[in-house]
Formats: structure tokens, sequence, C-alpha cells
């Protein structure tokens, strides 16, 4: 019962890595697991990689905790498949709401974020300015199409699933500005297989060696990080901004609704925005209950 209970909190975490702006780590920390999945992906390390390939697979599967990595990312993995087919429908069908509901949970996010680091200090803002410019160059440089290649690919899986550790920012987040979360979603509904499978392998690396620098990291510059995380989520609203076209060079221009093509749908904009930034306090709220409980 207890590993039932864990896969469908892998289920929430995989649905918060499906939509921008919800982290899975801030989930994970909700449902009071965050600490053993950072440690359990800390303990596949150099020793756990020896008894792997000794041949000591019991011992090996003990000491990474597999049977609660198992529940949790299998929960993860139903939750993403799950999701992706309505998210590529509403992509394609309803694009601006959308867009502004993420807008709405990462603006959001970013506020929750920045208030539980308490009083800025100078190293502080120099980080969320670092930050914020870097998310800025980020989007106006990344053009709107990014190369398909496994490489690539391998390199998407790896950063994306790095954040599902990071307080307040989720893959998809990650995959919306490197240009490839209709890209993946695609691969998920469609079940492209050897895309997947490149992903799946530069998520698993990204998780196993990022997870022991971000200890370290956190430990070490807790606020600068967090600030410099803060900093570049503000400085890519621009690329949730729902209003945009793509300019000959290949990447997106906001623009104002009254400057859109088509139907600018301000009202419904508005409306899923409030939706979004309202769902994002709900989760904080209940994350900062469970922290104290």
């Amino acid at each position: 019962m207890s590993y039932i209970v864990l896969a469908i909190k892998g289920v929430l975490m995989g649905a918060a890595n499906v939509i921008p702006g919800v982290s899975g780590g801030t989930i994970a920390f909700m449902t009071g697991i965050y600490k053993e999945l950072v440690d359990s992906l800390k303990s596949i390390d150099g020793t756990a990689v020896k008894l792997f390939f000794t041949g000591k697979f019991k011992e090996f599967w003990k000491a990474i905790n597999g049977n609660f990595l198992l529940a949790v990312f299998a929960g993860v993995v139903i939750s993403i498949f799950s999701l992706a087919k309505l998210f590529q429908y509403l992509l394609e069908t309803h694009p601006i709401p959308l867009w502004s509901f993420f807008f709405g949970l990462i603006l959001v996010s970013t506020v929750f974020i920045m208030k539980d680091m308490g009083r800025f200090t100078f190293s502080s803002a120099v980080s969320f300015i670092v930050g914020a410019a870097l998310g800025v160059f980020i989007c106006i440089a990344t053009p709107a199409t990014t190369p398909d290649s496994l490489l690539f690919i391998f390199f998407c899986g790896a950063i994306a699933f790095c954040t599902m550790i990071l307080p307040g920012i989720s893959g998809s987040f990650i995959l919306l500005l490197l240009g490839k979360y209709a890209f993946m979603l695609e691969a998920v509904s469609e079940l492209k297989i050897v895309i997947l499978l490149v992903f799946a392998i530069g998520a698993a690396v990204g998780l196993i060696c990022f997870s022991h620098f971000l200890s370290w990291l956190l430990k070490k510059y807790y606020k600068p990080t967090l600030s410099m995380l803060c900093g570049l989520m503000c400085g890519s609203l621009l690329k949730v901004w729902p209003w945009k076209e793509t300019l000959a060079a290949g990447t997106d221009r906001p623009l104002w609704p009254g400057q859109y093509a088509g139907d600018p749908q301000l009202a419904s904009a508005i409306i899923w925005m409030l939706v979004g930034a309202a769902l994002i306090a709900a989760i904080n709220l209940a994350a900062a209950k469970a922290q104290k409980k």
C-alpha cells in the first residue's frame, strides 16, 4: 500500500513537470518525499555502480533505495504519458489561453520563491540581475525551432529532469526555453520510441549527476543560487508571453494584444493567468502547511 501511495505522489510530480511553472520538486516537498528523493538519487554513486557491475544486484537495489525510486518514477511516467495528448491538443487549438495559464504560473512561482528567501543581500541582487539578463538573452537569441538531433534531445533530457529536485522550476519550463516543449509532447503522445529513449537516458544522467552538484550548491550558496533561478524565470517570461510572432530570423517577438494579427482573446487570457496564479498560490500554501507539520 505504501508503494501505491508513493506512485500517486509520483503521478502528482509528473503532472507538475508537464506544466511550466509548477515544480516537481515543490510537489515532492509538499508530499513529504523530497529529502528521501534527493538522498536516494545521491546514493547512485561509484560504490552503487560497482555493486551493479559486480553482479550484486540485490545489494545495489538496496543501496539506491530502489523500491522507493521505482514507485515514484512509475507514477511520474504514467502521469506524463497521460497528460501529453491533452497539452498537445491545447497548444494546437487554444494557444493563447494555455500560454496565459503558463504565464500566471511562472510569474507567481517566482514571487513565492523570492518570498521564501527572505531579505535580499547584495550577492542575491546581483545573482537575480544576472539570471534575468540570461533569461531575456535566451528568449531573444533562441530560435523558435531548435535542432531535433538525438544529441540535443539527450541534452534537453539531462537539463529538464534536473529540475525535478529544484524548488520552483519545472522540467517543462526548461523545455520551453530550449524550444522543445511541443516537440516532446508530440513524441510522448505518438510514442516515438527512439526520441523517448534518448531523452530518458539524458534524464537519468542529469538526475544522477546533478543531484550531487545541486546538494553542494544549495548548501554553500543557497540564496544566490535561488536568486539567479528567480531572475532566470522572470527574464524568461518573454518565452511564454501569449501574444507573439515568429520573425524571419526564426526567433519569436512578443507583441501587445492590440498588435496581434488574430483575435487576442484578452478576457480569456486574463482569466487563465489568474487561474494559473491561484493554482501556484494554493500549492505553495499547502507546501507551507506541510513544512510546519
